[in-house]
């Protein structure tokens, strides 16, 4: 990875209010992606957020008692915590509100209200990721709970893509997918790669734990581009066993592999 993650950070807010249209048939086969040809615009200060981000980048990369929650398995007292029922069995993660609101809260409600409930896993990567939370369960569905409902939060094209130095795409972590930059709606992934790219991760711009901990897998490509907002915590082994299933067409599993539930065990 050659782009520091937090330039990546700047860059993103740096084109807010640009328009920004992509058409998914164009997007690299490893990006986790929905479906979509809609423009998405975004009338935030930046200048604020971009402030916010520096101060928290700094704290990331000098402070040693910087906290990476997704490091621990422990269940923090401003963390949520749920468990995704699969058909291949179940997956415990802890969710972060604290630095993701807006995606946890998405989540969260969509999983009380049953949305997930019967949506099969659409697009699956071995040494990649597992997707899903597409109702149509091609890729081409979702909304968030604010559709039509708060253009403050939802333009209607999705939600905005929430960034943090403290979050990651390490292996385990849960993450929005989306058709380009504040297009978020329902569908997520799970990164499973077990690669250890640690090595291409600059030491000057990445926290050292963080270099670390991607010495076990994940995705850092994908830093500064899709909202990290949870962290496996257990059942690794079924992220494990869903990505390596048969798959066809567009990496859709040969046989359904299907959400039976998502249960709330803390919010």
């Amino acid at each position: 990875m050659k782009k520091s993650f937090f330039l990546v950070l700047l860059s993103a807010l740096a084109l807010a209010g640009c328009s920004a249209k992509e058409d998914s048939t164009t997007k690299s086969s490893s990006t986790p992606t929905q479906s979509s040809t809609t423009n998405a615009t975004d009338t935030s200060s930046e200048a604020a957020e971009i402030q916010k981000l520096r101060e928290q980048y700094k704290d990331a990369m000098t402070n040693e008692n910087a906290n990476f929650p997704q490091l621990s398995t422990e269940v923090a007292e401003d963390e949520a915590e749920v468990k995704i029922i699969t058909t291949q069995g179940d997956i415990r993660l802890k969710l972060f509100p604290k630095y993701a609101p807006l995606a946890v809260e998405n989540f969260l409600t969509h999983a009380k209200e049953g949305y997930y409930d019967g949506v099969i896993f659409h697009r699956v990567i071995n040494d990649f990721m597992i997707q899903t939370g597409d109702p149509k369960g091609n890729g081409t569905g979702g909304e968030s709970i604010w559709k039509g409902k708060n253009k403050s939060i939802d333009s209607g094209n999705g939600f905005k893509n929430e960034y943090s130095p403290y979050l990651y795409n390490l292996r385990g972590a849960l993450a929005m997918a989306n058709a380009g930059k504040d297009t978020n709606g329902s569908q997520f992934f799970i990164n499973q790669s077990k690669k250890d790219l640690s090595k291409q991760l600059p030491t000057d711009t990445f926290p050292a734990k963080i270099i670390e901990a991607y010495k076990n897998g994940g995705n850092p490509s994908l830093d500064g581009g899709y909202t990290v907002f949870g962290q496996v915590i257990e059942g690794m082994d079924v992220v494990d066993k869903i990505a390596a299933t048969e798959t066809g067409d567009k990496d859709k599993p040969k046989t359904d592999i299907k959400i039976e539930k998502i249960e709330i065990i803390k919010e």
